[in-house]
Formats: C-alpha cells, sequence, structure tokens
C-alpha cells in the first residue's frame, strides 16, 4: 500500500485497482489518475515487465496530456502482465477478463497502447461497450493506420522549428522505435522534407547517412519484419540508435531510455517526444542546459487521445485531424513561448499550464467524484 501513496499529490491517483486472476494467469492494474474533467481515457499496454510505477506515471502523463489538450478527459491508465506476442487466443482470454473485471469502473474508458491494437479494443467494447481505437466497422478511427500520434509529432515540429536552430527542410532525423508513432511521425516529416538517417525497433538499428526510404521501410514493418532487414544501410544495436548524430531526435517506444547514463550521447538538436516519459526529468535538464530543446510528450504526442476522444463522440477522420493539427501546434507554441520567455525546461513550462487548468477544473467538480 504504501508503494501507491508514495506517488499521490494533489491532483491524484483517484483509485489504483489490482486485477488477479489465477486460474487464466491474470494480472493487471488499473490507475485512474483524475477526472475532475471528465472520464478517464488512456491506453491498455501490456508488457512482461509493466509495473504499478509505470502504470502510475503514464496515467499522470494522460491526465496532464488531457488537460493541456483541453479535452473533457481526465488520465487514467491500465497495464496487463504478459507477452503481446503470446498465442492470439491465450491474449484475448486476458483481455477480455481484465475489461470484465473492471466493468464497473465506469471513470476508465479502454484505449490502444504498447503491446494492443483495435482489435484489442473491440474485446473491450463487445464485454463492457467502453472502448476507444476501434475497428472502422465498429466506427473507429484507424489511428494507427493514418497515423494520429505521428502527424500530432510532425506539427508539433514544425512549430519548434520557429524556436531553434533547426529547419525541417533537410533536418536529418532519427527515430528510437519505428512502430505505429514513429513510423508515421518519418513519413510526416520526410513528406516535407526531412531526412530519415536512422530508424530503431526491438530487432536492432538501421543507419544510413544518404537517407532511408521511408515508405519501403514502414512496408518491411508491415510484413512483420525489423528495420535491420532493409537491403540498404548499416545495421547495429538497437541502442546504437542514441549516438546517431541528427537534427531531430524522436524517442517512439518504452520510457526512460534516456537517462543520466546515456543523455551525454544523444547528438542532436531537436527531441519531439513521440513516446510517454521516454526521457527522464534529469535528462531534460542536462540536455536543456546543452541548448537542446525537448518538446515534452504530452504536448507532442497528443494526437493520439485527441482522435480517440473525438472517435468517442462520433467524429470523422477528417474532423479529427483538424483538431489535431489546431490543438497539437497552438499547445506547443505557447509551451515553448512560456519556456522561453522565463527560460524555463518546456516540461516544467507544460507542467504548469497543465496543473493550472486542472485546478481551475477541480474547483468546479462536485463534492463527491464516486
Amino acid at each position: 500500500m504504501d508503494d501507491v501513496f508514495k506517488f499521490a499529490d494533489e491532483l491524484g491517483p483517484l483509485k489504483v485497482i489490482y486485477v488477479h486472476e489465477p486460474s487464466i494467469g491474470l494480472k493487471g492494474i488499473l490507475v485512474v489518475d483524475n477526472v475532475a474533467t471528465g472520464p478517464s481515457i488512456g491506453g491498455l499496454r501490456m508488457a512482461p515487465d509493466v509495473s504499478v510505477e509505470e502504470c502510475f506515471r503514464l496515467a499522470r502523463a494522460m491526465t496532464l496530456k488531457n488537460a493541456a489538450a483541453g479535452l473533457p478527459h481526465g488520465g487514467g491508465k491500465s497495464v496487463l502482465f504478459g507477452d503481446p506476442k503470446m498465442p492470439k487466443a491465450e491474449k484475448e482470454r486476458l483481455i477480455r477478463g481484465f475489461a470484465c473485471a473492471l466493468r464497473s469502473e465506469t471513470q476508465y474508458i479502454f484505449g490502444p497502447d504498447m503491446g494492443t491494437d483495435e482489435e484489442c479494443m473491440a474485446w473491450v467494447k463487445a464485454e463492457i461497450g467502453r472502448s476507444v481505437g476501434l475497428p472502422p466497422e465498429l466506427g473507429g478511427i484507424p489511428l494507427d493506420e493514418l497515423g494520429a500520434t505521428g502527424w500530432g509529432v510532425y506539427h508539433a515540429a514544425e512549430v519548434a522549428q520557429e524556436f531553434c536552430d533547426v529547419r525541417l527542410e533537410g533536418a536529418r532525423v532519427a527515430v528510437q522505435g519505428f512502430g505505429s508513432v514513429g513510423m508515421h511521425a518519418a513519413r510526416f516529416l520526410s513528406e516535407n522534407g526531412a531526412i530519415l538517417v536512422a530508424a530503431a525497433d526491438s530487432g536492432g538499428t538501421l543507419i544510413h547517412e544518404n537517407g532511408l526510404d521511408v515508405q519501403a521501410l514502414i512496408a518491411l514493418k508491415k510484413s512483420g519484419k525489423s528495420v535491420t532487414c532493409y537491403e540498404k544501410g548499416e545495421s547495429a544495436a538497437a541502442d546504437a540508435i542514441v549516438d546517431v548524430p541528427c537534427d531531430i531526435w524522436i524517442p517512439a517506444a518504452r520510457p526512460d531510455v534516456i537517462h543520466a547514463d546515456n543523455v551525454a550521447r544523444l547528438n542532436t538538436k531537436l527531441v519531439i517526444q513521440g513516446a510517454n516519459i521516454p526521457i527522464t526529468y534529469e535528462a531534460e535538464k542536462v540536455l536543456h542546459d546543452r541548448g537542446v530543446l525537448c518538446v515534452p510528450d504530452f504536448i507532442a504526442n497528443a494526437g493520439g487521445v485527441i482522435c480517440a476522444a473525438m472517435e468517442y463522440r462520433g467524429a470523422g477522420q477528417m474532423e479529427a485531424f483538424e483538431i489535431i493539427q489546431e490543438k497539437l501546434r497552438t499547445n506547443t507554441r505557447q509551451v515553448l513561448e512560456i519556456a522561453r520567455a522565463g527560460n524555463l525546461l518546456p516540461r516544467d513550462a507544460a507542467v504548469d499550464m497543465a496543473r493550472q487548468r486542472l485546478h481551475n477544473a477541480m474547483g468546479y467538480a462536485r463534492w463527491s467524484l464516486f
């Protein structure tokens, strides 16, 4: 219990729920962090090494992200212990079981995350009717296929170039985590003049100084292969992506990939955080002192949850992408202007902005949130 309350502050968490059903090997955690602005939306993450700390940190990131984006939703997150590549029938049993266990938790709306996808959200909807990121047949906007989060990352980068010594035309880009976020961020950036010089996934890093064919890499990934199977470029270990000299570095995978022990290796001018909590606060301070601009995760990668919130209200693809563009550009500019004026870390500026919105919303909340 002490492990739960060590994370608590004036914003939350409201609830931490452990789910355990040994008969089917089900172990999961739900954190509902804050619902002052509305029921929480947050992804269901599946991995063997998830933890309550990771779940809380991700839930808090969603609280700040949804508040910064001006959405009528709070922040939450759920995690399932297990290999997402397990046999489909076993994975379906765990996800349906987890959803049923949380049927009464109406303050949480499931969404896809690392290790889960729109099919998983369809299973959740069939059980409890409360999920986003659904297949098109169920009224969903295919945000991973269309690249909603990557679309937002691109617009954050386009605004950020006004605040640092980077221009997208000809900018050299490295993407750590060439998955549903990273590949589309690379696609939108390359379509607007940037050059992808390195991409990494769990299989390793692919480097090509003269630029990689983004569409060819996307096709390779969709066939189930690693980027290192591409016929051109130099292959290296997955961690080698940290060392690649570039103008824009995009983390789009797991938390804490840049930390005190490896931040000195990063050789870039601009970091656009496509993943949730990919860089520790201490490492961000080091980068800031070096003059590297970091656009924080819950500002840069809000495109996915904005799309999900729009889907939940019946919006179409075109409307959702227009709102993503508008909100990402407005919020990125506002945060970077505040940071520049006060010589603040962009994260500190973003957190202050989101917290102020949350405190204002909490002032209007009912006395009882249950």
